[in-house]
């Protein structure tokens, strides 16, 4: 199935937990039907220290949104 969203496309989202949000796409995963939209859906990933001397951190990372629960506002050209 084709998705009729591009990279650069603003969007709102209409359902799920981020729902009546705006975004602006910046990336697609075409194999599972799904986008990344810019500071929407973002999730917290805590990293542990490879070795004794490092440390660990907290990451802050996009995770994808299917394109059904997207609403596409304005194409780019």
């Amino acid at each position: 199935m084709k998705i009729q969203i591009q990279k650069g496309d603003s969007v709102k989202i209409i359902s799920g937990k981020h729902k009546g949000e705006y975004g602006k796409v910046f990336s697609i995963i075409k194999n599972k039907n799904q986008v990344l939209i810019k500071n929407i859906n973002i999730k917290t990933k805590h990293i542990k220290p490879k070795q004794t001397e490092d440390k660990g951190y907290i990451k802050k990372i996009e995770t994808p949104i299917h394109y059904s629960n997207v609403k596409l506002i304005k194409k780019t050209i």
